[in-house]
């Protein structure tokens, strides 16, 4: 029994009067090596007929009848997909053996507040509560009046039954939709929780009883939690597909693509000295793996769209003292979010606004202006502020018209490009090495910046900037095309304001790509460092497996070999585990609290 608990690092064991005298007979060495296969094969679907051949070589007089009991209560301990069975000790002290309620439809006066039961004595608090024997048909909304433990009545409402599994929990369900005065709801909950059997539910729960009972994976999980918190109409759409199993389902794909291959390799190591194995199933196992890899990293590479869609596009708003940074960000929310006067070195933090630019969530940033300064306090808005155009998406370099008429009125000739007039400028605003740094366009794409040259009221009579920019080549060079970074506007007046709008959407749109479109893209960080390390273990089967299997025909290197194509097929099992914790099929006890305790009660 020890050799199991070692083998499967588990303290979950079948009975031991299922072994002949409790104990394994003397076992060699190589059915030792056999037996540590069995952790393998578990996620191969095939452990239970490897347990029955092992319990025979352990103990050839052990009957048949007892190895069956052993191998399947093995199985449903260990099983992948009894891995949930695991967690409902952690749930709570009473686990699956409670009932939770909550208020699912929020707090505050509404016409309809709808309390949600699940759990083995949901029927019981339905029968109570209606004062009838017999439950309501399935699914199906019935008018029932409400009474308390004396016989009082609490309210009229309707009240609707969802035996498990068929329901959102997979167990026993209720919903009572009552009127929503506080009053009400205080009142139907104190009766609930008066019951023998019934508690709170705790953040989230209802959700993680659908997830152990295996009504959602985590992917869906935290696509229901997007779904809940979205605010744009992209947002929705990005989480209603991720709830609805798109990326769950690609994800699945990979997984059972990676298990066929680490399949393939198991059988070849077990099984190639008798030669049952079709030639060629390693290189097989190579081509996939390859494959496998490409469209990890396809999948890696998307510019991390889905992350941006889910928390917004960060937007930097930079540039010199009073050239309009804080009257762009009001006039973009169409509220007085920053404070505007015409003292430089007003803004000295940055101030955040959230905003919904055509369906696309956008956190602009006003900052202070980028000057040298002795006073202390602007010095640290500077500091922040150039550290904020390191971390934005998008970065927006507000340029005040006169200082750039002016600036080509002296050196006629010498700026044909704005963007020339802005690197002679990035030393003095202290923004080498962001967006603007055009010096590496490699590093710094076109599509991350754009800049505003405002005040062009008080410059553009008769047209003079617009007809320069346009004469000039001021708008942009390469692969903006031509106006495609800049745009001519006056806060003052609105003037432009479209324009810039219409410009700012555009880099939003491209950067977060269409949800619908394509395949799903990842939207969590825990999702990329899974996605990476896995990809990391393909690799490194690849660099592994390619020594082991050089020469399998050379027997005389055959212990090497086979060490180091055990190595790679370790390499697999590490790219499949990861895989599964993204979706929560194995493995994924450490990340639960996570997942969950965003939930609000009652979801």
């Amino acid at each position: 029994m020890r050799i199991f608990r070692h083998l499967f690092r588990s303290n979950v064991l079948p009975d031991s009067s299922l072994f002949v005298g409790g104990k394994f007979a003397a076992c060699t060495r190589r059915e030792i090596c056999n037996m540590a296969l069995v952790r393998k094969c578990r996620l191969l679907g095939l452990y239970s007929r490897r347990l029955a051949h092992m319990a025979r070589t352990a103990h050839p007089t052990c009957s048949s009848h007892n190895i069956s009991l052993f191998t399947s209560e093995f199985a449903k301990q260990n099983h992948p997909r009894g891995v949930f069975a695991r967690f409902s000790s952690s749930i709570h002290g009473c686990g699956f053996d409670s009932t939770i309620f909550a208020l699912s439809s929020g707090h505050g006066k509404c016409g309809v507040a709808v309390v949600r039961v699940s759990g083995p004595h949901a029927s019981s608090a339905v029968r109570r509560l209606t004062r009838r024997p017999v439950l309501p048909a399935e699914r199906r909304a019935a008018l029932r009046r409400l009474y308390d433990p004396a016989g009082e009545p609490l309210d009229k409402g309707l009240v609707i039954w969802f035996p498990g599994p068929h329901s959102f929990t997979g167990e026993d369900s209720c919903e009572f939709h009552v009127h929503g005065g506080p009053s009400v709801v205080t009142s139907l909950l104190m009766v609930l929780g008066g019951m023998e059997g019934l508690r709170p539910a705790e953040a989230g729960e209802f959700t993680k009883r659908a997830f152990q009972n295996g009504k959602l994976d985590l992917t869906e999980v935290e696509g229901l939690a997007d779904l809940i918190h979205a605010e744009t109409e992209a947002q929705r759409k990005q989480a209603l597909r991720q709830m609805e199993g798109d990326l769950s389902r690609l994800y699945s794909d990979w997984s059972r693509r990676l298990l066929k291959c680490v399949a393939n390799v198991e059988a070849y190591i077990d099984f190639s000295e008798d030669e049952n194995i079709e030639a060629g199933v390693l290189d097989d196992v190579e081509r996939e793996v390859c494959r496998l890899t490409e469209e990890l990293e396809r999948h890696l590479s998307d510019g991390r769209r889905g992350e941006r869609l889910r928390s917004g596009v960060q937007v930097a708003i930079l540039g010199q003292p009073n050239v309009g940074k804080s009257s762009l960000l009001n006039a973009v929310c169409q509220r007085p979010a920053a404070i505007v006067t015409p003292i430089a070195g007003t803004t000295r933090d940055v101030v955040e606004s959230a905003v919904n630019l055509g369906g696309y969530p956008v956190l602009l940033s006003d900052t202070a202006g980028l000057r040298e300064t002795e006073d202390i306090v602007e010095r640290e808005g500077v500091r922040r502020a150039k550290q904020r155009a390191q971390q934005a998406d998008i970065s927006v370099l507000v340029l005040d018209a006169a200082d750039v008429m002016a600036a080509v009125s002296r050196q006629p000739g010498h700026y044909l490009t704005l963007q020339q007039y802005v690197q002679d400028h990035i030393p003095d605003l202290g923004l080498q090495g962001t967006t603007f740094d055009t010096n590496d366009r490699a590093a710094n794409p076109a599509d991350s910046y754009l800049i505003v040259v405002n005040k062009s009221d008080l410059v553009d009579a008769g047209g003079s900037l617009t007809s320069l920019l346009a004469s000039s080549e001021l708008a942009t060079e390469g692969d903006g095309g031509k106006s495609g970074d800049v745009c001519v506007m006056s806060c003052l007046t609105g003037e432009g304001m479209d324009g810039f709008l219409h410009l700012l959407q555009l880099k939003v749109k491209l950067m977060c790509g269409n949800p619908l479109a394509g395949n799903p893209s990842f939207t969590q960080a825990r999702h990329r460092a899974h996605l990476t390390a896995c990809v990391q273990a393909l690799r490194s089967y690849t660099d592994t497996s390619g020594r082991s299997y050089a020469d399998t025909s050379d027997r005389s290197n055959a212990n090497t070999s086979d060490r180091d194509l055990v190595l790679a097929a370790e390499e697999l099992r590490t790219g499949l585990r990861h895989l599964g914790k993204i979706t929560g099929r194995m493995g994924a006890e450490d990340i639960l609290d996570v997942i969950f305790r965003d939930f609000c009660i009652g979801k």
